[in-house]
């Protein structure tokens, strides 16, 4: 994906987080922003329930205010009064005032032990923030490293991909490479919220099965998914565990795409697929 389109997805994950920690906890005021590439601070991108446009594009560097105790600490924490809170230092205190805000909260979403932003709830008024209310931040914050994992599982598929491509020419090892490559996009691509990284990732699974399409066998892209884990040799045991579903669906699909490539074995389903361009 181009940075730009990177940006705008990220910006959609904090976005719908803080609408569901607006929900879950009552806060009249959310606001959050994920960690700058290279730099140790975030910005704050997405504001929810704000009345001023006083903390937008606000850059937190690690260390300084709530927000940027939270990315050097990795953990939450909150305070009833901020601009008298003992514990953090006071570099935003201003644009916090203007605001409006008392009582802050504010949480890590973390990615592989390393902080890659923070999510903000607050009051304008200075009451303690809860056990509760942590606790639905916190998960608001889980939300958006589950999307990020999955994101960079992807990009990292989609890499690891174009380059077996790339090579695909040189042997047998190269096609396996291919081919686990595709098998392992189609079942990430359904875990995949973001419609542009899901359109993505299925163009490059039509990439790598490419090949000459004789016919098209009206499979359906549970039957593809089935097939292509099957390709490389996973048991129909295997194939359920990597896709989510029972063993015996595994089977149904498999014996509806035998059928519908005329194979009568496993094997020669694999092969008929490939001939007509629906795996690698």
């Amino acid at each position: 994906m181009a940075a730009d389109a990177v940006q705008a997805a990220d910006a959609v994950e904090v976005r719908g987080a803080l609408a569901r920690l607006r929900r879950a906890t009552g806060l009249p005021v959310a606001f959050g922003g994920l960690v700058e590439p290279g730099r140790a601070q975030i910005r704050i991108s997405e504001l929810s329930g704000t009345a001023t446009a006083a903390l937008r594009s606000l850059a937190v560097v690690s260390g300084n205010g709530l927000g940027g105790k939270v990315v050097a600490l990795a953990r939450p924490y909150a305070v009833t009064e901020y601009s008298a809170a003992r514990h953090i230092t006071h570099e935003y205190d201003a644009p916090v005032a203007r605001e409006g805000l008392r009582s802050v909260l504010a949480v890590p979403v973390v990615v592989r032990r390393r902080v890659r932003g923070v999510l903000y709830g607050a009051l304008r008024s200075a009451q303690p923030l809860g056990d509760r209310t942590l606790t639905a931040a916190v998960e608001a914050a889980r939300d958006v490293e589950q999307s990020l994992v999955v994101r960079d599982e992807a990009a990292g598929l989609v890499a690891a991909a174009r380059g077996a491509a790339g090579g695909a020419g040189a042997g047998g090892g190269d096609w396996e490479r291919v081919r686990e490559a595709h098998g392992a996009l189609r079942a990430l691509a359904p875990r995949i919220a973001d419609p542009v990284l899901r359109a993505e990732l299925l163009a490059v699974c039509g990439r790598l099965a490419g090949g000459s399409r004789e016919a098209d066998p009206g499979l359906s892209p549970r039957e593809v998914d089935v097939l292509s884990w099957v390709a490389v040799g996973a048991t129909n045991v295997g194939v359920a565990e990597r896709l989510g579903v029972r063993p015996e669906t595994v089977k149904g699909y498999l014996r509806s795409a035998m059928r519908k490539l005329g194979a009568r074995t496993r094997g020669e389903a694999v092969v008929a697929a490939r001939h007509a361009g629906a795996l690698p």
